[in-house]
């Protein structure tokens, strides 16, 4: 419960899309959960909204939109709009607000506020595509055929600039994970507090007997890397499912042998059931945080994963000095490291030596409650502080 707060609140999220849902949409909704409990009077904003016909969020609300919302193609295509996100996020008049909380990756979190108003942002993570990926999503970028790499490095050299200038004006920052934690202070200077993200880990059933086959659950775009487990498992001949959507489908698919299915959006059962029967849940890519590791681990199932950034926060090493392991990790994004690690899990029988309840007693640490908890103790402490 937030005890301190008697006052207006905004809630500021990037944007809501029915093609681009993930994680910091599930962060966002328990934000916007913890406030209702709270009774407090608040109003959601963002660039776009695209979920319904008729502009609302789970609680009915209507979601105030930004100029982006009625330019030509924006449904399908207002991330082509990139350029304008920062001057389309400092329009909104925030005025009438005591406290604003944005959940940001991109440029929620700069909002122009007073000295008067309190401003709590939590960082999925700072720009990908203006740091350290920028040259990961030029190289895949639709625009490379047309040409405009160039002019494309013009613009994200502006909006780095921009991304620095508007973290100076946050109050008090949140990072989803100690790499994040890490991004925020290299590249923005700040400090940070970790709170990691909710992940629904009540809503599995670990079970110790398991198939053989291995499971992806992500969304196809470069940065995820499921190349990397379609080129290793292709060696492998070991039977792996894929699930997700998105713009690297076709090409993955191409280059896939017989042994990897590839399913489209599944609902949350159908993924809950893959996790709690897979041999193995496999994770290639370098994320701040990831939430469908834990949520794989809360089914009972071992983690194979890159030893990198989020990762590092949710899963202990089998090779660990650490009592609990949740599963295996490899030491370099290549699929030669990725085909050894799977070669020895698999020959080894290494999966036998994990207990499914004790991974899933692990990933308790990573629920909603928690979460709640301590962002409603983040929220106390800092309008202490403020006031």
């Amino acid at each position: 419960m937030i005890s301190n707060l008697n006052g207006n609140i905004a809630l500021i999220h990037d944007w809501f899309s029915g093609e681009f849902k993930g994680g910091a949409e599930k962060v966002f909704k328990e934000i916007e959960e913890l406030i209702i409990k709270n009774n407090s009077y608040y109003e959601i904003f963002c660039l776009v909204n695209h979920l319904n016909k008729n502009n609302k969020f789970n609680n009915g609300k209507i979601i105030n939109t930004s100029f982006i919302q009625n330019l030509p193609f924006s449904r399908k295509h207002f991330h082509k709009y990139l350029p304008f996100f920062p001057l389309a996020i400092e329009q909104f008049d925030l005025r009438e607000y005591d406290l604003i909380i944005s959940s940001s990756h991109a440029v929620a979190k700069g909002v122009i506020t007073s000295p008067d108003q309190l401003h709590i942002s939590y960082i999925h993570s700072p720009m990908r595509y203006a740091w350290d990926q920028m040259n990961t999503y030029l190289e895949n970028s639709s625009y490379k055929k047309l040409g405009i790499n160039k002019l494309l490095r013009i613009i994200l050299q502006d909006l780095r600039k921009w991304d620095y200038l508007s973290s100076v004006r946050i109050d008090k920052l949140i990072a989803n994970s100690n790499f994040t934690a890490k991004r925020i202070k290299k590249y923005w200077g700040r400090s940070s507090s970790v709170i990691h993200p909710p992940v629904d880990v009540t809503k599995f059933s670990p079970k110790n007997s398991r198939d053989d086959f291995y499971l992806s659950v992500s969304r196809l775009v470069p940065n995820k890397r499921i190349d990397l487990l379609v080129k290793a498992f292709n060696q492998l001949d070991l039977p792996l499912i894929i699930v997700g959507n998105g713009p690297e489908k076709r090409k993955l698919m191409k280059i896939a042998n017989d042994n990897i299915i590839f399913l489209n959006y599944q609902d949350d059962f159908a993924v809950k059931k893959l996790m709690e029967k897979c041999r193995a849940f496999v994770y290639a890519g370098i994320e701040d945080f990831g939430i469908a590791p834990v949520e794989a681990m809360a089914a009972g199932a071992p983690i194979i994963a890159l030893k990198r950034a989020g990762i590092l926060d949710t899963v202990k090493c089998i090779s660990s000095k650490s009592k609990l392991s949740t599963g295996i990790l490899f030491n370099e994004q290549s699929d030669k490291a990725l085909i050894d690690c799977i070669q020895y899990f698999n020959e080894k029988k290494i999966w036998l030596e994990f207990s499914s309840q004790d991974i899933n007693l692990w990933a308790q640490n990573f629920s909603v409650d928690n979460f709640k908890i301590k962002f409603a103790n983040f929220i106390n402490k800092s309008l202490e502080d403020f006031k």
